[in-house]
């Protein structure tokens, strides 16, 4: 194996940490771990968070909630199914013990059936569109329609209500306070209509980074008598968005998890005046040394960060090598000790 990345567990842990510790006391962290851990592989990811004591992980469809419940065994963590659900995956979501994001009176009549079928109530969470237009119920007649299902329901549970920020990451954002009046107005229509979530949720991990949002949150879900809950995915593995017009609370926290590991199968000398690499973006000023790495962008290294452009860089025995763009947070020996890191392809 030339080419491979290693996981810090113990780092994932330390940003669920970090996560918590900002988001607020009392407030639950769904950890993401779509896209295969946003490519750092959910099974081990997800099981050393559900080491670290979370409660929640996310998943994009039932497909992965599946092949997550797999390998987490017998964990009592709760997976969410954030990204909706086709009306034949209901079953499987009964079958799996998942918990999905529903919308539309199908969505509820499917899981009905299931539940049903299973014998056993399931739990959904109701998302309201807020101004994504993306996934949710609209406020107003439509989200009537779909309380009046849930309240009908024997055998279906609203257990959250939840919704999707646009702008967490623009500090003062117009669009972040309009959605937050939306969700709040949603959330008082789900109250009247009889309905009493346990969790209220509209955050990521930006609203977590920014800070206002998340204060807000967690003073609705304690006039309700609810949980506020965060849905973080890019803090989990030591990154966040850039602050618009502000500074971020959660970000110098973070440590990324990831390290990307390969050999060096050449070394070879050149004059001054030898171009390197792809468009001859680079130049030797003077005789040096080049290392060759079988590394490219068919393994997903980017083109546009060969020779030291944008935030290309390597590190070779411990020490950072001369690149362009910023700096960022490596791993202080350049890699993982033997009880903190898992091997991941």
């Amino acid at each position: 194996m030339k080419s491979w990345v290693e996981i810090s567990k113990a780092r994932l842990k330390e940003n669920l940490r970090a996560i918590q510790s900002v988001a607020g006391t009392g407030v639950e962290v769904l950890a993401v771990v779509k896209a295969n851990g946003y490519g750092h592989d959910a099974a081990i990811s997800g099981s050393a968070l559900v080491g670290a004591k979370a409660k929640w992980l996310g998943v994009s469809d039932v497909e992965e909630g599946a092949r997550l419940r797999e390998e987490l065994g017998e964990s009592s963590t709760r997976v969410l199914v954030m990204c909706g659900m086709e009306l034949g995956d209901a079953a499987e979501m009964a079958r799996c013990g998942l918990t999905p994001a529903v919308w539309t009176v199908e969505h509820i009549a499917a899981m009905e059936k299931a539940a049903r079928s299973a014998g056993q109530r399931l739990d959904v969470h109701l998302e309201i569109d807020t101004g994504m237009s993306r996934q949710g119920v609209q406020v107003g007649a439509e989200l009537a329609k779909v309380a009046e299902q849930l309240m009908r329901s024997r055998w279906v549970h609203c257990e959250g209500v939840m919704s999707h920020l646009s702008s967490a990451e623009i500090s003062g954002s117009e669009v972040t306070a309009n959605q937050r009046k939306k969700f709040g107005e949603a959330l008082e229509q789900v109250v009247a209509a009889g309905i009493k979530p346990e969790l209220v949720h509209l955050g990521n991990s930006s609203a977590v980074d920014e800070g206002s949002t998340m204060a807000w949150v967690r003073e609705t879900a304690k006039k309700m008598r609810a949980k506020a809950m965060v849905r973080t995915g890019l803090a989990v593995y030591g990154m966040c968005m850039d602050v618009e017009g502000g500074h971020g609370i959660l970000v110098e926290k973070l440590k990324p998890v990831m390290t990307w590991k390969t050999h060096v199968i050449g070394v070879r000398e050149i004059e001054k005046g030898t171009a390197v690499g792809y468009a001859a973006t680079f130049t030797a000023e003077q005789k040096m040394r080049i290392a060759l790495l079988p590394v490219g962008y068919a393994d997903g290294f980017r083109r546009e960060a060969s020779s030291g452009i944008g935030d290309g860089w390597v590190m070779i025995a411990g020490k950072k090598g001369a690149g362009g763009g910023k700096s960022v947070n490596e791993f202080d020996d350049g890699g993982c000790d033997g009880n903190g890191c898992e091997r991941g392809g």
